[in-house]
């Protein structure tokens, strides 16, 4: 992990906000987790012990309505008492003197984070299936989680949600590209001419997948991490971005959660979306169309993240960044979203 620059964590002054907020033995220190792409997290430790996990938004410009600390807390913590796992919130500040930017902390979950085929290959066959079987069963229960029930019925407007989406994204596109690419403009037309009749209202968490969800040793999901995109929503575009994100064994290239889902035990994508339609009791006739929405967002997320790294925003992370291939999956995936839609 990197260490942390001090025009990112006022060290002292968040120390402060944070005993306030918990008790604590000490001074704090503040490091960097690799892997992040968008909004920043640190490990906070109280004598060599990570006791707590901040989150703040990237250094330098932002993007209008991005990286919205306020959304993320109020989330989770309305999530506390239901059946979606999530880490206790400690507080939110939003007092600029203290760090600069709005940030908040959380207590720290022990669990594993599966990021890449190194920790994906020392599980064993069964944890990976029991993980697979989680991810779906978590995800379920939060599409089931009553929106006015925790308090979020005014968290989000209820309807046109894929109107939004494309329109929001579509923005963040024009703001961060770095280059023209036709593609992604044309499948964002097509996505508003064939969108299919939605599904009833549910918290959308916006960027579920098997890395942004903590597990046990079992393969328990034990807390869904990364709500930076979450809203109310249209329940599919959950289902078919984790599925953007899942590498099937017979696949030629892996992509997103890398082929660390191609593995022995791992459920196949056409398993991931059986086993939601039973639980739900509902159909998955269009996954194909939220499958291309979530390819075609990931490519606009994916040059807004380009573009943060090319500016210096992310911080020094001891991640080996390779820049050529986060530029070049920006035009891959909105190939793969044209082809989803028959464009093709």
């Amino acid at each position: 992990m990197a260490e942390v620059l001090p025009n990112i964590i006022a060290a002292g002054k968040v120390t402060s906000w944070i005993s306030e907020h918990a008790e604590i033995s000490g001074a704090l220190t503040f490091t960097l987790i690799a892997g992040g792409r968008s909004n920043m997290t640190f490990a906070v430790n109280d004598d060599d012990r990570t006791r707590f996990v901040l989150r703040r938004p990237p250094t330098g410009p932002l993007l209008p309505s991005a990286h919205d600390m306020a959304r993320e807390y109020r989330l989770m913590h309305a999530l506390r008492d239901s059946d979606v796992p999530v880490p206790e919130m400690v507080g939110l500040c939003q007092d600029e003197t203290v760090n600069g930017r709005d940030f908040y902390v959380m207590h720290y979950v022990d669990g594993i984070v599966v990021r890449d085929l190194d920790i994906a290959t020392e599980m064993d066959v069964a944890a990976r299936k029991a993980m697979s079987e989680s991810l779906i069963d978590t995800l379920s229960a939060l599409h089931r989680v009553d929106i006015d029930e925790v308090g979020l019925g005014d968290f989000a407007k209820r309807t046109g949600y894929v109107e939004r989406q494309v329109k929001r994204w579509s923005g963040q596109w024009e703001s961060s590209r770095t280059r023209d690419m036709p593609i992604v403009d044309a499948v964002a037309r097509e996505l508003i001419r064939v969108m299919p009749e939605p599904n009833p209202t549910t918290i959308a968490h916006g960027d579920y997948r098997l890395s942004n969800c903590m597990v046990d040793a079992s393969g328990s999901v034990v807390a869904v991490l990364d709500w930076e995109l979450c809203t109310l929503g249209e329940p599919m575009a959950d289902l078919g971005g984790l599925l953007g994100y899942w590498h099937d064994p017979q696949e030629k290239e892996p992509a997103g959660d890398a082929e660390s889902t191609g593995l022995p035990g791992f459920l196949t994508q056409d398993e991931l979306a059986s086993r939601y339609a039973t639980i739900m009791d509902s159909e998955v006739d269009t996954i194909n169309y939220y499958r291309a929405f979530a390819q075609w967002r990931l490519a606009c997320i994916g040059e807004g993240v380009y573009s943060r790294y090319l500016a210096g925003q992310q911080g020094e992370q001891d991640e080996d960044i390779d820049l050529d291939r986060m530029r070049d999956s920006v035009g891959e995936r909105a190939q793969q979203a044209a082809e989803l839609l028959g464009m093709t």
